[in-house]
């Protein structure tokens, strides 16, 4: 634990978001399952994601996919390839856009505020360090959260995006252009040709095939001096998801093929000569730990002992996030990689 950690955050406006999590488990993760399937098809990984280094055995098995953990720099892998065949089938031929972010337009400014604007508010005290003005670059930039939330705080922003659908959303929010589409083949073009000092990515490398060639793009870059990523990690929730095989697996599942560690995001940093800043840790697996336990009551029959135990639960939620987050073994993490 370093001064320029931060640990927590308030649980609560998160679950109002997930709420489809508790009500439509059964249909969120035959989703799940439904990618797994997909997944099972592709060619077994031999190694892994992020150092290349020979993979050995799965330390545990989730929905009949097993996770390895890298020896070499601690990233945990599935057994399986995300291959372009396995993008294409998850990411456009099953909607995952509609599954994710069509409710989303009804709720669409609430969610920035509640969500984004904290995630640009963290950036932009980071950055306040340095007397300078900060051109952001969003990659995978979805329909335009983070974008938008940086620019409402004074931040040059852009954002790409590989889905028309998504770009067209974003700027008829906007009420400007802020996202462009880039085809998936020309983003490590445009990475290594913009003159953006900061790359921010929420939620993305977890998601992108060509990953090493995108890191690569990044280094080859020296316009880029910070990169502000958001990703999922190896934590509390995979063993919370394993032990609960009929709830909707969010977090070892449907397009996350592979899980982050320090150890592993220090690897990538060390790789692309940067060196992590600053880090807020803030995860939820106590609010996956809350919602497999109230599924399971449902499931058995219990929905009045379900009731009961969210009272006594509930009030108690975010100080137990805090300390999962203070273990450094919690669900995700926000940093910010400088340039060495």
């Amino acid at each position: 634990m370093s001064s320029n950690d931060k640990y927590g955050k308030p649980l609560g406006n998160l679950m109002e978001f997930k709420s489809n999590f508790f009500e439509q488990n059964e249909a969120m993760l035959k989703m799940a399952d439904d990618m797994g399937d997909v997944l099972r098809k592709q060619p077994k990984r031999t190694g892994c994601k992020i150092c290349g280094g020979k993979l050995g055995t799965p330390l545990f098995t989730s929905h009949d996919i097993g996770y390895i953990l890298c020896e070499r720099c601690g990233h945990l892998n599935s057994e399986y390839e995300d291959t372009e065949e396995f993008a294409n089938k998850v990411y456009i031929e099953d909607d995952y856009l509609k599954n994710y972010s069509e409710t989303d337009k009804e709720a669409y400014k609430k969610r920035l505020q509640t969500i984004y604007i904290p995630k640009a508010e963290y950036l932009k005290e980071c950055l306040s360090k340095e007397k300078a003005e900060w051109k952001v670059l969003d990659i995978g930039a979805g329909s335009g959260y983070f974008v938008q939330a940086a620019k409402s705080l004074g931040l040059r922003a852009e954002g790409i995006e590989i889905s028309p659908t998504q770009v067209s959303f974003a700027n008829q929010m906007a009420g400007e252009e802020i996202l462009k589409c880039v085809s998936s083949d020309k983003i490590s073009d445009y990475i290594r040709s913009t003159d953006a000092q900061v790359l921010s990515a929420i939620g993305v490398f977890e998601h992108i095939i060509t990953l090493k060639d995108t890191l690569r793009a990044i280094q080859e870059n020296p316009s880029i001096q910070y990169i502000y990523l958001s990703v999922p990690m190896f934590s509390f929730s995979c063993a919370f998801e394993t032990s609960h095989q009929l709830c909707y697996n969010r977090h070892t599942g449907g397009t996350h093929t592979h899980l982050f560690s320090q150890q592993s995001l220090q690897y990538m940093a060390d790789s692309m000569d940067f060196m992590i800043d600053s880090q807020w840790k803030f995860g939820s697996d106590a609010m996956d730990l809350y919602r497999f336990l109230c599924v399971s009551l449902e499931q058995s029959g219990n929905k009045e002992f379900k009731d009961y135990f969210s009272k006594k639960f509930l009030p108690l939620i975010d100080d137990i996030q805090l300390i999962f987050d203070q273990s450094d073994f919690a669900s995700e993490v926000h940093m910010l990689m400088k340039r060495k």
